[in-house]
């Protein structure tokens, strides 16, 4: 798939690309889509995160994709649709990183069911807290655990027609 190639090899491209298509129904200047906010921090932790997406750190994937996730929702670096981008970006790392290679899993399901614990968690993430990001990187976890029954089952019950 292209995006998963893109965001392998220049994941600040596939976020501004995931950007423009998460907020082109919210953001009345087209100049913002796709372009994140302009404080240096944020251009920094974009760079960093992309250095760790490239390859830039040995952590299982499911980690990364936990972290990824979780430090764009703390960063929120484009002017709408942040919680969107993290999540995309999220399945994303474990597309690239082979931890679900054809994007089978949808822990969407959870984070939408455990909504309230999803924002919970991920405003204790932003503390820096270790405790906190363990929590976030457990609850993350459990949603691709989750994901990957409900595909299971999906797949069970497409082949059982």
């Amino acid at each position: 798939d292209q995006a998963v190639a893109v965001f392998r090899r220049a994941p600040a491209q596939a976020l501004a690309r995931l950007h423009t298509l998460a907020a082109s129904d919210l953001v009345d200047d087209a100049a913002l889509l796709g372009r994140p906010r302009s404080e240096p921090h944020i251009a920094q932790r974009l760079d960093f995160l992309g250095q760790l997406i490239t390859g830039g750190t040995a952590v299982p994937a499911p980690v990364l994709a936990a972290v990824v996730h979780g430090d764009l929702l703390v960063l929120a670096p484009f002017a709408e649709a942040n919680g969107v981008v993290a999540r995309a970006a999220s399945r994303l790392v474990s597309a690239t990183t082979g931890l679900d290679p054809h994007l089978l899993c949808v822990p969407e399901v959870t984070w939408l069911k455990r909504l309230g614990e999803y924002r919970e968690l991920s405003a204790q993430f932003a503390t820096g807290d270790p405790e906190a990001l363990a929590a976030w990187i457990v609850f993350c976890c459990e949603a691709m655990e989750a994901g990957a029954d409900e595909a299971k089952s999906i797949a069970d019950a497409a082949r059982g027609q």
